[in-house]
């Protein structure tokens, strides 16, 4: 008869297989977390430097539309009527008239 191996030695044997296995995926799940924590990083970074640039961009925008308004409202004021003057002007006439009308009366 031959004889049987130990059973004990079996079960320890399958269990540094299965340390060995676990082990081996528990790395392999370390490296992989490692690859999206340093992917993350990456996309924060590319994150925040869109938005400093989107910033840069709208800040920009807003300056050349902040110029062209302006030169538009200096372009508005150089076009516009005296009425004051004119309206002085206006008054000074009638008074001028009004006292001819009184001693032509």
């Amino acid at each position: 008869m031959t004889a049987s191996p130990d059973p004990t030695t079996n079960v320890a044997v399958e269990l540094a297989q299965l340390r060995g296995e676990i082990n081996t995926g528990l790395e392999s799940i370390k490296g992989t977390l490692g690859i999206l924590v340093e992917r993350t990083t990456r996309t924060d970074a590319d994150v925040r430097q869109l938005r400093a640039d989107v910033e840069a961009e709208f800040q920009k925008i807003r300056e050349d539309e902040l110029k062209a308004l302006r030169a538009e409202v200096e372009a508005l004021k150089q076009g516009r009527w005296p009425l004051a003057q004119i309206g002085a002007l206006v008054g000074v006439g009638a008074l001028v008239a009004a006292v001819v009308a009184f001693f032509v009366h």
